[in-house]
């Protein structure tokens, strides 16, 4: 059953609350963290509901899903993200629908989707998506790769790079996640400190229900919470 109006609105809400001690943990305003409501499988109704409580934007995982919930308005009133697998035959249908891509994992997609924002007029922004963990059944760069695409991406018109992304292994202890975590976060400074063009380091998008403030603590800004919000699915 899925939870009520009430419930998604307590949930965020108890979701805020943690977000603002970790933030403050980590010597930034709570105002600072972008909370992404993770809403696979979760119905329009229910997206809807965690906008009405007020978080910053929605992501979904799947391309048939967000195109079937966009076309009932599920995301009205909030920036729409992409934080899913993105697969090339699929980019016409997200460049230029979603506020922001979340997991771009190659120089090819970086390609593909500047070509395509530049046809329809517009700037695309995305994130670089990072495989922390280097789990070969993962996408995502490697971390050593990530000056390379940035490079790369300078030279792309129709995309606006605005930081990084990562899915750390899961299952790991929390020492060990927050090794990822404090990782990712020493990737993401050393890429602020340096200048290329169609690239603005603002966001970066790590931890999930089971592990946000422990990114956030950890340098994060950016968060994708699904069942802590919605309830299981």
């Amino acid at each position: 059953m899925e939870n009520d109006s009430n419930t998604i609105a307590e949930n965020v809400k108890r979701v805020r609350d943690i977000i603002a001690q970790a933030a403050l943990k980590s010597g930034r305003p709570p105002g600072d963290i972008a909370l992404v409501a993770a809403s696979k499988t979760k119905p329009a109704d229910s997206i809807r509901k965690a906008i009405a409580a007020g978080v910053d934007a929605v992501g979904e995982n799947r391309v048939q899903e967000m195109t079937e919930k966009n076309a009932l308005g599920a995301y009205h009133g909030a920036p729409l993200h992409f934080i899913g697998h993105l697969q090339s035959n699929k980019i016409s249908k997200v460049v230029g629908i979603c506020d922001m891509i979340e997991s771009v994992s190659s120089a090819s997609l970086i390609d593909m989707i500047g070509k395509r924002a530049v046809s329809l007029g517009i700037v695309q922004n995305v994130l670089i998506e990072v495989n922390i963990g280097r789990e070969p059944q993962k996408s995502g760069i490697l971390p050593e790769q990530t000056a390379e695409i940035l490079e790369f991406a300078s030279g792309t018109a129709g995309i606006m790079v605005l930081g990084l992304m990562a899915v750390p292994p899961i299952n790991e202890e929390k020492e060990m996640l927050c090794n990822y975590f404090d990782a990712m976060t020493k990737l993401f400074v050393d890429i602020s400190g340096k200048k290329y063009d169609n690239v603005s380091v603002q966001f970066l998008s790590m931890g999930m229900s089971d592990s946000y403030a422990e990114a956030i603590i950890a340098g994060s800004n950016m968060v994708r919470i699904g069942s802590a919000i919605f309830g299981s699915r």
